[in-house]
């Protein structure tokens, strides 16, 4: 993110550390439904939650030797949790982790903009009221047209943004599912009942129909929401 037009706030959901919180947790919630189902040992799910650690320098050595994000992650996952780490991530694609945390991002932006269209709308409903009788001349095909209050000016744009705030949502709900269905999304090493267990801890819902990844149109409409607030603004 460009640090001179990011907040903190925003910039923090991206930044490395908390997507590998996200990571450890996608993991640690795993093996908890996987030692419940007697996949792997209840041990190894115990030693996970105890012990399961990052150092964020530490996988970017890792990841230069071996150029895959995820195996440095949990080789580096691995270093902590000891001969217990060995089932983790069992049954798993990487793309169960990076999507599932990629909808957790996004959906943590969300709750962000969302604040952010709230404090617009107030502001808005506040000056509507404010300008509601202070004249100004309206407009039609680009002139002078008959007069017309600012306040109402302003009431077009309040609810112009409680629109956007539906579109919002509905954007937010749309890219919040979880994918922990293994390559390809057959579930043919996995349990459906881990992604349904990992979608609970998360705050997702579980993806319906995935392939290896988590179906792209709904990033699509995601960003093609933020375009059309963004338009209003």
């Amino acid at each position: 993110m460009i640090p001179r037009y990011c907040r903190p706030e925003m910039a923090a959901i991206w930044e490395p550390a908390n997507k590998f919180r996200i990571w450890l947790e996608i993991e640690a919630a795993a093996c908890d439904k996987q030692a419940e189902l007697g996949v792997i040992p209840a041990a190894a799910a115990k030693a996970v939650r105890k012990k399961g650690r990052f150092e964020i320098d530490r996988i970017d050595d890792i990841e230069r030797q071996v150029h895959h994000d995820v195996i440095a992650f949990l080789t580096n996952l691995a270093e902590h949790v000891g001969p217990e780490a060995r089932f983790v991530h069992q049954g798993m694609t990487s793309s169960d982790v990076l999507d599932t945390c990629l909808a957790v991002q996004m959906k943590q932006a969300s709750d962000l903009l969302l604040d952010d269209i709230d404090r617009v709308m107030a502001a808005l409903k506040k000056r509507a009221f404010e300008f509601k009788t202070t004249p100004c001349i309206g407009r039609s095909h680009g002139i002078h047209a008959e007069p017309t209050t600012f306040g109402l000016k302003l009431a077009g744009f309040y609810a112009e943004f409680a629109r956007n705030r539906q579109r919002m949502e509905t954007a937010r709900a749309e890219i919040a599912t979880c994918k922990i269905s293994g390559a390809v999304g057959t579930f043919a090493t996995i349990d459906p009942a881990v992604e349904a267990h990992v979608a609970k801890k998360m705050g997702l819902v579980p993806e319906p129909v995935s392939t290896q990844v988590i179906p792209r149109d709904r990033h699509a409409a995601f960003f093609a929401a933020l375009a059309v607030v963004a338009a209003s603004v």
